[in-house]
């Protein structure tokens, strides 16, 4: 019986450590291009919302801890500061920023868009990096009906409405969707509020935070 076990528990060990050498070699021969193409779609999402940028150059002095305690104080606690890049023009003259804010509020745990946001205060655009709602709900935020809703606007803030939209800062919600629509809209107020602290040109921007 003991001459059993341990011929039982040896066959064990080796299948054990060579699906481990298997799954090591999958991880070895993936990784690269799973890396590339995750660059290659924050790329998309970058040219998304910034259009007219011939290139997004990396900002010295970004610390995403600062960033976060800046968050914070403005109360988007369960809001990040993923990435800030500096769209730039063909000369190299700063059109804005391109930021990436991930929201642990969303529906189904988190969302992460990447903002477009011109010196000035413009949003220019959204674009979803990671969403992962209800089918038929949550999801509903990838409609152009729901996210153009932030497009072209220079607000200080936006504020979610089940009633229609009236004023500039308010965002429509989605039917049976209002924690997506929330997520979304504080994840743009995260990034228009860290935008600010890097500093923008305009300084007659309208919104309603206390609507």
């Amino acid at each position: 019986m003991n001459k059993q076990m341990i011929k039982d528990s040896l066959i064990l060990f080796i299948i054990t450590l060579v699906a481990g050498l298997l799954l090591g070699g999958v991880y070895a021969i993936t990784k690269d291009p799973i890396v590339e193409a995750q660059e290659e779609k924050k790329q998309e999402a970058y040219l998304t919302v910034f259009a007219d940028a011939v290139d997004f150059q990396d900002m010295e002095g970004i610390n995403l801890e600062e960033a976060s305690a800046i968050l914070g104080e403005a109360g988007y606690e369960k809001y990040t500061i993923d990435e800030v890049k500096l769209a730039v023009d063909a000369g190299g003259a700063p059109l804005g920023y391109v930021i990436t804010v991930t929201s642990m509020e969303a529906y189904s745990g988190e969302l992460t868009i990447a903002l477009g946001i011109r010196m000035d205060g413009t949003i220019n655009q959204i674009s979803f990096l990671t969403l992962a709602e209800t089918t038929g709900l949550g999801m509903e935020a990838k409609n152009p009906q729901f996210y153009e809703q932030y497009s072209n606007k220079q607000v200080d803030s936006f504020v979610v409405t089940k009633t229609g939209a009236t004023a500039e800062y308010e965002i429509d919600a989605l039917t049976g969707a209002t924690v997506t629509s929330n997520a979304v809209t504080n994840a743009v107020n995260a990034g228009i509020c860290y935008a600010q602290s890097l500093g923008l040109d305009g300084d007659e921007q309208g919104g309603g935070s206390d609507e």
